[in-house]
C-alpha cells in the first residue's frame, strides 16, 4: 500500500519534470460558501492535468532495460497524454489505447507527444491493451492501479498542504481513484483530523456505492455524463486506501458540475474540464457542512473542447 514515504520519494524523482502548480482563491466563492477555498490548479500542470505526476514517476522509476521496451497503457485521455509526455522525456516508445469516443482535444494531445495510438470501444480497452502489450513487450503503466502512478499523484497534495496549511477539508475527484487514494495518504499523515472527501458525478457513482457497502462495485456502463475523465471504475488498491483512510464520497449532478466549470471559467479565468469541476459542485452540495472551514480543492485538469458551455441537455441533443 502506498505510504507517505513513497509519495515524498516521488516528489524528489519528478522534481523539474512537472510544474509546481499554483493555489488560487476567489473572494466571490468564499462569500458564497462562508468558507476559505483554496484551489490547487492541476489544470495548469504539464499536459493539462495532474496525470503528468504519476506518469513521470512511473516512467522515471523504470530500469534502463524496462524503459528500452517502451510503455503501454489504456486511458480516456489525460493519462494517455501524460504517459506519452513522460515517455518522450525519457526517449522511449509509448503505446496508448484510447476509447473510440475519446474527445478529439485529448486524442490530438496524445499524438502531439509522439505516442502510437489504437482505438476501441470503451469496454474493450483493457483487453486491447493486453494484446498490444503481448505484441510489443512494453511495460504496462496502468492509469490508476500502478503503485508508482499512485505515489506520483500524491505529490499534488503534498504541495497543496505546503501552499495552504492547516486545512480542515480536502477534496479531489474520484474515478479510478489514484489521486484520491494518494491524497488521503497525505492528508491522514500530515493533517490527521482533516476531513477527506471524494467528488463523483451521480451518473458514475461506483465509488459512492463502494464506500457505502464496503464492497468494491463495478463501473457504471454507458453513463450519460460529460465527466469523461471519471468513467473508469474504482481501482482495487485505491478502494482499500479510501477505506483505510475514511474517505467520504460526495456526489453531484450534471447541471451542478457544469455550473461549477462555468464559474471557474467566468469568475476565476480558469479552464477546468467537467471532471475537475466536480470538486466545487460537490462542496456546494454540502455547503452547510463546510461553513467556516478552510477547504482545499484539487482541480484535476483543463483538457476540454468547451462543448459543456451549452449545458448538459443541449450537449446530449448535439451528440445524439
Amino acid at each position: 500500500m502506498t505510504t507517505i514515504d513513497d509519495i515524498r520519494a516521488a516528489a524528489r524523482r519528478i522534481a523539474g519534470r512537472v510544474h509546481r502548480t499554483p493555489v488560487m482563491t476567489s473572494a466571490t466563492l468564499d462569500r458564497e460558501l462562508g468558507a476559505r477555498l483554496f484551489v490547487k490548479c492541476e489544470n495548469l500542470q504539464k499536459v493539462g492535468a495532474f496525470k503528468a505526476r504519476g506518469a513521470c514517476n512511473a516512467v522515471m522509476a523504470l530500469s534502463d532495460e524496462e524503459a528500452a521496451r517502451g510503455v503501454v497503457t489504456h486511458s480516456s485521455g489525460n493519462h494517455a497524454a501524460a504517459l506519452a509526455y513522460a515517455a518522450r522525456s525519457r526517449g522511449v516508445p509509448a503505446f496508448v489505447v484510447m476509447p473510440d469516443a475519446a474527445p478529439a482535444v485529448k486524442v490530438d494531445a496524445v499524438r502531439s507527444y509522439g505516442a502510437e495510438l489504437r482505438f476501441c470501444p470503451a469496454s474493450e480497452r483493457e483487453a486491447t491493451c493486453e494484446q498490444w502489450q503481448r505484441e510489443t513487450g512494453a511495460v504496462l503503466v496502468h492509469p490508476f492501479e500502478h503503485p508508482d502512478v499512485i505515489a506520483g499523484q500524491g505529490t499534488a497534495a503534498l504541495e497543496l498542504l505546503e501552499q495552504a496549511p492547516d486545512l480542515d477539508v480536502v477534496i479531489t475527484p474520484v474515478g479510478g481513484g489514484g489521486l484520491c487514494a494518494a491524497t488521503a495518504v497525505v492528508v491522514r499523515s500530515l493533517l490527521p483530523r482533516a476531513r477527506m472527501l471524494a467528488a463523483e458525478p451521480e451518473a458514475v457513482d461506483d465509488a459512492a456505492r463502494s464506500m457505502a457497502t464496503g464492497v468494491r462495485q463495478p463501473r457504471v456502463e454507458g453513463p450519460e455524463t460529460l465527466a469523461d475523465g471519471l468513467l473508469t471504475g474504482l481501482g482495487a488498491p485505491n478502494f482499500e486506501l479510501l477505506r483505510r483512510h475514511a474517505v467520504e464520497v460526495v456526489t453531484c449532478g450534471e447541471g451542478a458540475m457544469i455550473d461549477a466549470a462555468r464559474f471557474f471559467l467566468q469568475r476565476m479565468k480558469l479552464v477546468v474540464e467537467p471532471s475537475g469541476a466536480t470538486v466545487l459542485a460537490s462542496i456546494r452540495a454540502i455547503a452547510d457542512e463546510v461553513r467556516g472551514a478552510r477547504v482545499g480543492m484539487i482541480v484535476t485538469g483543463g483538457n476540454t473542447d468547451l462543448r459543456w458551455l451549452c449545458g448538459p441537455e443541449m450537449c446530449r441533443m448535439a451528440t445524439s
